[in-house]
């Protein structure tokens, strides 16, 4: 029973394996079908077009009032315009000065807060202040310790004058002046160790001060009094205090490297912020990342925007990147080119003795975009290009546009 079972397992693996190889060469087949009857349709259209063209002169020939009946179109004039094209990519608007406060210090208990959210600050303008009872107090010892160290100065400052004069009048020792002058030597660099102890104990009282790095709008606030408040707080999100100055503000994205050959520092870019309601901001590349990202294979672009109150950091932009221009030149609608298996071309309506035909022009076309296309070249300014009807037309074929 067992080897009947694996009999039939193994013939079952078998043929699903020649069944899976069987519908994948189908899939190719079916896909190399389709091309070969694609291009062999292509041909076929273009037979049928010459012969519909031959039969029509032959009609025409045999029934003048044949050559009455006209293919309806519509027609558009070409006119010479700069052509541009912009590469889009999203970003974001991030601001050139936004800060988070910290302290100088370790940080300590928050006593007092002097700002709100949405209120505009001076760079340097006291945000809070920390418990600084600990830090008086060392302010207070070591001016007590300078004190007395000044009294004892000033008194072996007396005894070695008193030294001095005796020895001059030869009373006394010299040794002994000797080691007057070193008992103040010795008080006057404890002196100045006392002195730096001062400052350094108001220095720490200084640091539970703490101010604004930079001028601008308190955009975030979440320390209340109370709270223990660090640099190591300050730097975790949402816990701390920012400052944004919108009036620096610029436009971030990141450009796929195959761009890489086609953006560079200057560019001409337009900004387009949806939800501001205003028409796009005009401006240039300032700065373009120096490597690719290894993980999104792009590099960074950003570009400076003016100062504007609809405009906010992390607010979703378009950077529309200019990359190509032709001055004076030919676009037409896209959809209106058309090909066969050699070339492109569109449709024309041109004056033929005393009717209008379609004329089929063959042309070489440039960038694409926004639904244009250039036309670099086949056409010139004046001609008029059929935009409705022509699919449907052929090259020789008598149309009017009903007017």
């Amino acid at each position: 029973m067992n080897n009947m079972l694996k009999i039939s397992l193994t013939v079952f693996l078998v043929v699903s394996l020649v069944a899976c190889g069987a519908g994948a060469k189908d899939k190719k087949g079916d896909t190399g079908d389709m091309k070969v009857k694609l291009e062999k349709l292509k041909k076929e259209k273009s037979t049928l077009d010459a012969e519909i063209r031959q039969l029509e002169d032959q009609i025409v020939k045999a029934d003048p009032s044949a050559a009455q009946v006209k293919k309806l179109v519509a027609v558009d004039t070409l006119r010479v315009q700069d052509f541009a094209h912009y590469i889009e990519l999203q970003g974001k608007i991030d601001a050139e000065g936004m800060a988070y406060v910290a302290p100088t210090g370790q940080g300590g208990q928050v006593k007092a807060v002097y700002v709100k959210t949405g209120q505009n600050v001076g760079k340097g303008q006291l945000i809070l202040k920390l418990d600084d009872a600990m830090a008086r107090q060392g302010v207070i010892a070591a001016q007590q310790q300078t004190g007395q160290l000044k009294a004892r100065l000033a008194q072996h400052q007396t005894i070695y004058e008193r030294q001095q004069n005796l020895w001059k009048e030869n009373i006394g020792s010299e040794l002994q002046v000797i080691n007057a002058k070193a008992d103040v030597d010795a008080l006057q660099s404890q002196l100045r160790a006392a002195q730096a102890q001062v400052a350094m104990a108001q220095e720490q009282v200084n640091m539970s001060n703490v101010y604004a790095g930079i001028s601008g709008t308190i955009d975030e606030m979440n320390v209340k009094v109370g709270e223990f408040f660090s640099p190591q707080s300050a730097a975790m999100p949402g816990a701390g205090i920012r400052i944004v100055n919108n009036n620096n503000l610029k436009v971030v994205t990141n450009v796929p490297d195959n761009y890489v050959a086609k953006v560079k520092k200057g560019d001409q870019v337009e900004v387009v912020v949806a939800g501001s309601g205003k028409p796009a901001y005009k401006s240039v590349i300032s700065v373009v990342g120096g490597s690719i990202d290894p993980t999104t294979r792009s590099f960074t672009t950003e570009a400076k925007l003016p100062a504007d109150p609809a405009l906010k950091p992390n607010q979703t932009a378009t950077m529309k990147i200019l990359d190509y221009e032709a001055k004076a030149a030919i676009a037409v609608p896209v959809n209106v080119v058309q090909s066969d298996e050699k070339n492109k071309y569109v449709y024309v309506m041109e004056k033929a003795g005393d009717k209008m035909i379609a004329r089929k022009k063959i042309v070489i076309v440039g960038e694409a975009y926004n639904g244009w296309m250039e036309i670099k070249s086949g056409l010139a300014g004046g001609d008029l290009i059929i935009t409705e009807g022509y699919q449907t037309v052929y090259d020789g074929q008598s149309v009017s546009t009903g007017k």
